[in-house]
């Protein structure tokens, strides 16, 4: 089979509290050759949406209290790598 069409989607949901809650995604999609890496270039895109989201999400979590909220529950160390494993 030859795959000429790439498609990626990352979503994440984060439950701010009182009711509220943020969902935050990012499709993206290649046309590759057929010569070309298919599982690389899934790969590429989805650390590409994965970092979009990332970077979209953290002034509204900044901003909601949410990353405060969570380094209550979560011991400091691991509050960083949680949010480096995104």
């Amino acid at each position: 089979m030859e795959i000429k069409t790439i498609s990626v989607v990352y979503q994440r949901k984060f439950n701010l509290g009182n009711y509220e809650s943020l969902e935050i995604g990012c499709s993206l999609w290649a046309q590759i050759d057929p010569e070309e890496d298919a599982d690389g270039a899934t790969e590429f895109l989805y650390q590409q949406a994965k970092t979009s989201v990332k970077e979209a999400v953290m002034p509204v979590l900044k901003s909601s209290g949410y990353l405060d909220k969570n380094k209550q529950s979560v011991p400091k160390n691991t509050q960083q790598d949680k949010l480096d494993d995104f």
